[in-house]
């Protein structure tokens, strides 16, 4: 097997590969270098390697497979790891010129898990600074760019792990999602992503100034479903270390995996009652859906609204905690911050306390609401992007025909992905077509909060339905 077809197996073939003594965790980490050496000068997807330490966790790896040790859930797949996870001995840049040479003497708590599962950590990914664009660029390190069309960016802000994943450099990779961060760049390169509950996957170990936080979240992306629900119940789980984060069980996300949709009633919105999208996403859209009836459920649509809209309180709730972060930064005159990262912290001290507290509320009431809704409905369905990835720093300014306004975040990219943020609910999105001009599109799958089975169990009954592995981009 070549390297290209190696590294496009989904991650849990690979580590059953493996243990069956068909491939060496070297030989696979190997294989993952060659790629990256091959085409990441065309996609600028990693900022930092580590051969050395990823071979010599490689061979560890083989080691215990020959001695017959008790192997990890992830054992000897190399995997990449966004820059925003802090990496014991591994710069960690965080996207800034702030932390360009920084290297952390302690790993951050998704990355402790990741070692625990006996993953092997090739490098560190392209994010913009501290995770604050829909796009992948920085002051430090070239822009990202989409291995469908190099022209176009993968996305944000884990656009370096998408354009791993897609490309073939990895099968398997960490994001992190405070407003679609995770969602977006999966369905901008065509690969699946997975934004859990909130509080499931715990943050310690951050480099911001402690802050609370009711937004953000880490995420596995991979090629397929079941290596991300893999790599999902390998870093979920309560840490006393992160206050946030949930102390329940954490729900078993793998062994119903194939129990299918048959009978769930899933409500669709193509619009949430606020949003508009392309001609092209809505046609792509109303096909996907096709494949989950073909799958057994029922989609019906969905009346649903939202007053206000939540980007709005949204970008509250965000922007404060911009300053609360690294507002202490923006006031040293030695650091230069990006001016999507100033944009933020400067709305940010705008916010009043009570503007701040109302955001709160407003989000509260609105995730009783939602609440409400999936008495009636199992899971619910949108688009995840209103639009194709667009070209570098040319942020479109008109959807469907509507002309868009200036002012909360971009509204070319998160309309259908921030509110499950701070609303809390689990959202994955999963490759369902192509644009007019062949740009990956994705189908976002929303479900009850705590309920990350059942979104793992629809987008793999989707992923039967429609198969995406197949479909790979012109840089691969």
């Amino acid at each position: 097997m070549n390297d290209r077809d190696l590294m496009f197996l989904p991650a849990h073939e690979q580590r059953q590969m493996i243990l069956d003594g068909k491939v060496s965790s070297v030989e696979l980490t190997e294989a993952s270098f060659r790629r990256v050496e091959e085409l990441d000068s065309q996609l600028n997807a990693f900022v930092t390697l580590d051969e050395e330490g990823a071979l010599a966790a490689a061979a560890e790896c083989d080691r215990m497979v020959a001695n017959g040790e008790n192997l990890g859930t992830l054992h000897g797949i190399p995997i990449c790891v966004k820059d925003l996870e802090l990496t014991d001995g591994l710069r960690t840049t965080l996207g800034s010129s702030a932390f360009k040479d920084w290297v952390p003497d302690f790993d951050s708590a998704v990355v402790e898990r990741l070692r625990a599962s006996n993953a092997v950590i090739l490098g560190k990914t392209n994010t913009p600074e501290f995770g604050n664009s829909g796009e992948t660029f920085t002051d430090i390190f070239p822009s990202a760019n989409n291995p469908w069309d190099v022209t176009r960016h993968p996305g944000g802000s884990s656009g370096g792990t998408s354009a791993a994943i897609a490309s073939g450099m990895c099968s398997l990779g960490t994001g992190t999602d405070g407003g679609g961060s995770v969602r977006l760049p999966a369905s901008f390169v065509g690969i699946f992503g997975h934004k859990p509950t909130q509080g499931r996957t715990p943050r310690y170990g951050g480099r911001s100034m402690p802050s609370y936080n009711c937004t953000s979240t880490s995420g596995p992306m991979s090629q397929d479903v079941r290596s991300s629900a893999i790599m999902h119940m390998a870093i979920s789980g309560h840490d006393p270390r992160d206050p946030g984060s949930l102390q329940s069980p954490v729900p078993d996300c793998v062994s119903g995996l194939e129990d299918g949709i048959e009978g769930l009633k899933i409500g669709f919105s193509m619009d949430l009652g606020y949003a508009y999208v392309n001609d092209d996403v809505a046609r792509v859209t109303e096909e996907a859906l096709k494949g989950l009836e073909d799958a057994g459920a029922t989609v019906v649509n969905a009346d649903i609204s939202f007053d206000p809209v939540p980007a709005t309180y949204w970008w509250t709730v965000w922007t404060a905690g911009q300053v609360a972060m690294y507002g202490h930064l923006a006031e040293d005159p030695d650091i230069q911050l990006t001016d999507y990262t100033m944009e933020m912290v400067n709305a940010g001290y705008n916010v009043t306390g009570a503007e701040y507290a109302s955001a709160l509320r407003q989000a509260e009431a609105h995730r009783i609401q939602v609440g409400q809704w999936f008495d009636d409905f199992d899971l619910l369905v949108t688009p995840t992007t209103a639009i194709e990835a667009w070209p570098h720093r040319q942020t479109p300014m008109e959807l469907g025909g509507h002309k868009l306004e200036e002012g909360i975040a971009n509204p070319s990219a998160i309309p259908f992905t921030a509110l499950w943020n701070i609303l809390w609910n689990p959202a994955a999105s999963v490759p369902c077509g192509f644009s007019d001009s062949g740009m990956p599109l994705g189908l976002q799958i929303i479900g009850p909060i705590n309920d990350d089975p059942i979104v793992f169990r629809a987008s793999r009954a989707y992923e039967l339905a429609r198969p995406w592995t197949s479909k790979r981009p012109k840089v691969s």
